[in-house]
Formats: C-alpha cells, structure tokens, sequence
C-alpha cells in the first residue's frame, strides 16, 4: 500500500500544473490561455497572436488516418513502430536466456546444485554485474551524447553493435563457454551497454519529438504498443529455444536475435534525426520554414519586460 503514495503525490501535483502551451494554444485553440500558463512557468510575459494562431491551427488540422498525415509522417510512424517492435524482442529475448548464459559464464551455478534462495541471489548478483558494467553506462553515454551524436546516429550505432556481438556469442558460443568465459561476459555486457546507448533510449524519444502536437501522444502510444507485443513475441518465441538450456537451441536463440536487430538496423532509415530541431519543425508544423509560424521575433526579458508572440 505504500506504493501508492508516491502515485498520489504525482497526481496531486500534476493537477497543479498547467496544460503545455502546445496543447492549449493548439489543440484547445485558446491563445490567450496557453499565453496565461506559459507566462506562469517561464515567468516571462507572453503575448497571444490569435489570429497568427488560428491560421497556424487550420494548416494542421488532420487526423491520425487522413491522407495528409500519411502524406507527411506515415514512414515516420512505421519506422517508429518496427524499430521498437524489433528492439523488444531482442531486448526482453536477453533477459530470458540469462538463465542459461549465467552458468556459461561462471556466474551462476546450475539450478539443481544449489538451493532456491542461493540461487535467487546468484541470479541477482549476476544481473546487478551485468546492470553496472553494461545496461547504466549505457544510459548515461546516451544522456551525454544524445544532443552531439543525435537519436538517429546513437539508434543505427546501438541496433548494428547488438547485432555484431550476438552473432559472436551464437557462433563462438562453444568456444566462449568452455575456454573464455571473461570474454563471454563482456560481449553479453556488451549487447546491454549498446542497446541503452541505443534504441532503448531513442525509440521512445523519436516518437515523443516526431509527430505533431495534435497526434504527437497517440503516435507515441502506438509505437510503445508495438514495443510491448514486440516483448510478447519474444517472450513466447525465444522460450521454446531457452526452455531445455542446450548450447544448439541458445546459439539458434542469439542467431535470430542478431537478425532481428540487424532489421532495426534497417528499419531506422524511415525517421529522420530530430537533434537542434524545434517540435514544430520536426513535425512539420512551422509549414515547413526554419522557424516556427508560432513564433514571431521574440524579445523576451524578465518580470513582464521580455514578450514572446505566439
């Protein structure tokens, strides 16, 4: 029950903030609302230009299955979709073999050697190494990198790497197991390390800056959707490889793996890269210009001197 304290909290003070001056202004269509709470977050005096705005709302006004949004972002949502579907597979695929590729790797010991409680904390000594050497850094190369490399440069680097180090592991996994298994530790790391300095990172921040304001929520539920039956049919697809543990069924497991992110590999040429962009931009909202039809030679200073036109 403690558990739902913090959701609480979270509900309470979100009810306290305001709506993003996107949707408002938008969406809502209310100018002078939207200039209101971005005023009280950005402590700036804004301005609202309802009329730049009702254009602004009229040149975007299509839905998720009209033409025009295929027209101008149906690749986008299918590269989206296949690149998280795909990731997921191999992504919640590792985490099923890591039964059998613990013993492999002289972490664990065999289930029928030891007792359930040892054997739950070898598990979980076992993954905390793989998390601390592979799965963190990852994340934090991402978090430094993400604004120089870009999203669409770090998410092709993290598919081809999975799927160069699981083709190692499936067709030197014999060698690996029996005669290095330091080494088979570190590829394994590895394939964690370059899948969050990779698409687990990107594919739910492509999704969150590609799409328009309008869709922007609904294109991004639609691809992590997509992700999680990626998650199923990995779950249901590698466990009937993993289920007897032999070496043949687990190189067999990680050789469709390899595929499987080599085809994310793929399937990441149909978004474009987002970084130094605008929402509006990106999306194609601004009508196609460098700066945004929202925007109009903003001067902004402090404590109501600054404006901002929307």
């Amino acid at each position: 029950m403690l558990g739902a304290l913090p959701a609480l909290l979270t509900y309470y003070w979100r009810m306290k903030m305001p709506e993003t001056g996107r949707y408002t202004a938008l969406i809502e269509g209310n100018a002078k609302q939207a200039a209101i709470d971005m005023g009280r977050v950005l402590d700036i005096e804004i301005h609202a230009d309802s009329d730049k705005l009702s254009q602004f709302k009229a040149s975007n006004d299509y839905s998720l299955l009209s033409k025009e949004f295929f027209r101008r972002h149906g690749l986008h949502l299918i590269g989206t979709t296949t690149t998280w579907f795909l990731l997921d597979i191999a992504f919640y695929s590792q985490n099923l073999t890591q039964k059998d590729i613990f013993p492999a790797m002289g972490l664990t010991n065999k289930a029928d050697a030891v007792s359930a409680l040892r054997e739950m904390f070898e598990t979980s000594r076992a993954m905390f190494i793989v998390a601390l050497l592979g799965t963190f850094p990852g994340y934090w190369f991402t978090v430094f990198f993400i604004e120089k490399i870009g999203r669409f440069r770090i998410q092709l680097i993290g598919f081809f790497m999975m799927s160069v180090f699981m083709l190692i592991l499936s067709v030197k996994y014999d060698y690996l197991k029996s005669n290095n298994k330091y080494l088979f530790a570190t590829l394994y790391a590895l394939t964690f390390f370059f899948a969050n300095f990779g698409p687990n990172s990107t594919t739910f921040v492509l999704p969150a800056e590609l799409f328009p304001t309008r869709l922007r929520s609904t294109c991004h539920a639609i691809s992590a959707a997509s992700g999680k039956a990626g998650a199923m049919v990995g779950a249901f697809g590698v466990q009937k490889y993993t289920l007897e543990g032999t070496p043949k069924l687990i190189k067999k497991a990680l050789m469709i793996l390899a595929f499987t992110n080599m085809l994310g590999f793929c399937f990441t040429f149909l978004v474009t890269e987002t970084k130094g962009r605008s929402l509006e931009e990106i999306s194609g909202e601004d009508g196609g210009h460098n700066e945004t039809q929202m925007t109009s030679k903003p001067q902004m200073t402090r404590h109501g001197s600054h404006r901002e036109t929307i």
